[in-house]
């Protein structure tokens, strides 16, 4: 009897369960999901195919920013500086290497049978800034004289940004050496004729043949240091489209202010003329039609408006949490997590996970993907009371470096034991690993010489 009512128990709880589930799990509920995971451009071809399905619904065409009253959320502070640890992506799309080359060269030759040999060549930079081609294998292909294809390729080199055309790493530097006036005297003949010897820090020999001291060569090296090895870096494929924040963060006074943004995301009125002229029928068909088309309406007006909602209530608390990062742009992202939000909001992770993927924040410093401000958990020891992001783990690593004898420069190993004794446990492969991030050399080769 007992094992009867417990099986009996259990099959009633399963179909509770069941019941619950399919109870949560309405379509409106499932659309308004849907809706949030999507960004701007999904969203708004959602809305049209929602459009094109609906009679009864017609989209608002309004890109004004506005104030969203209640949903105004300030925060006291200053916003000077720049952020070093977080990638701000503009809002225009990115002007491509090959179009700048090309407005260059429309621009600056003449028409002259040099110069269709320039626009041929150009086709074979990549988007790295580098010369991929053979000029050889280019004149035997293309019946263009080998000298011709040169002279080309050295118009091309003469272009912006410095290095462009380079066929290689050696070639690169050179070129931007040329082109600066700031350079050091032997920099140029250094790397032309002894560039294995300065990449394998032979330094010594090489300041005996020039008869300079090695803080000379040291000298160049730092001057190298501060070139670009892809002279096409800050350029790159054009976006597909634009990125359009949800949310705008304005200094007004020195107060931010959030804003949320009209126009990113579609408005939909009702076209109530329609629905009453065909409601005049008796028509149960038609009613039940036009009864099912102002439901859809409604689910998506609520749709839309939990999206908004959501994502301002998001903004609004990593404006607050992040105050000092928006203060002061040095400082590191304070940890946060999802499911801290989560909790804080009463929600659950994966609508904070949905809300600020693809989500975009417009600031005077940037646009940025909201979960820009969400960091890794790197710290093993999950006693801690803290997680930190990586961000807040290479800023300290830099402080670290910066505080360095430079003479005596921290290896990836001691850096791993000073992090300890901050608490931070990371391996010395993740600090190796931050460190490239940052743009620091190893420490051989941040290591300095006396004159």
């Amino acid at each position: 009897m007992e094992v009867e009512n417990k099986m009996a128990f259990e099959q009633k709880f399963k179909q509770q369960q069941s019941q619950i589930q399919k109870l949560a799990m309405t379509p409106e509920l499932q659309q308004s999901i849907k809706m949030l995971q999507y960004n701007i451009e999904d969203l708004q071809q959602f809305i049209n195919d929602k459009v094109m399905e609906n009679p009864l619904i017609e989209t608002v065409d309004d890109n004004q920013i506005i104030q969203a009253g209640e949903s105004q959320y300030k925060v006291s502070l200053t916003t000077d500086g720049d952020n070093d640890y977080m990638n701000s992506v503009s809002s225009d799309e990115a002007q491509s290497l090959l179009d700048y080359l090309l407005d260059q060269i429309y621009l600056t030759m003449r028409q002259t049978p040099l110069r269709k040999v320039v626009l041929y060549l150009v086709d074979y930079v990549e988007q790295t800034g580098y010369f991929s081609a053979n000029l050889d294998d280019l004149a035997e292909e293309s019946g263009i004289p080998p000298i011709m294809l040169l002279d080309a390729l050295t118009l091309i080199q003469r272009l912006d940004p410095p290095g462009v055309g380079a066929r290689n790493l050696q070639e690169n530097i050179m070129l931007q050496i040329d082109l600066d006036s700031s350079a050091p005297e032997l920099a140029y003949v250094v790397i032309k004729d002894n560039f294995d010897d300065f990449v394998d820090r032979k330094w010594q020999h090489i300041a005996r043949e020039y008869s300079v001291n090695i803080s000379d060569i040291q000298e160049i090296s730092d001057f190298v240091r501060t070139l670009s090895p892809n002279p096409g870096a800050g350029f790159g494929t054009p976006r597909i489209g634009k990125i359009y924040p949800d949310l705008v963060l304005k200094n007004i006074n020195d107060e931010l202010t959030l804003f949320k943004v009209r126009g990113a995301q579609p408005e939909i009125v009702f076209q109530q003329k329609y629905f009453d002229d065909m409601s005049k029928g008796n028509d149960p068909e038609v009613t039940k039609y036009l009864a099912d088309k102002k439901r859809e309406y409604e689910w998506l007006v609520n749709g839309l408006r939990q999206r908004g909602d959501t994502i301002l209530k998001v903004g609004q608390y990593i404006l607050k949490y992040q105050a000092a990062f928006f203060a002061d742009k040095t400082k590191p992202i304070k940890p946060l997590l999802l499911r801290e939000v989560a909790a804080a909001l009463d929600v659950h992770e994966s609508t904070i996970s949905r809300t600020v993927n693809d989500k975009y924040i417009e600031t005077e410093f940037g646009v940025y993907e909201l979960k820009s401000f969400f960091g890794q958990v790197a710290n093993k020891n999950k006693k801690n009371a803290e997680a930190l992001s990586s961000k807040a783990i290479m800023l300290t690593m830099q402080e670290l470096i910066d505080a360095e004898d430079k003479m005596k420069p921290l290896s990836d190993q001691k850096i791993v034991l000073q992090l300890m004794k901050q608490n931070i446990d990371i391996s010395r492969r993740t600090v190796a690993k931050y460190r490239e991030n940052l743009n620091v050399p190893s420490s051989s080769a941040r290591k300095r010489y006396k004159n």
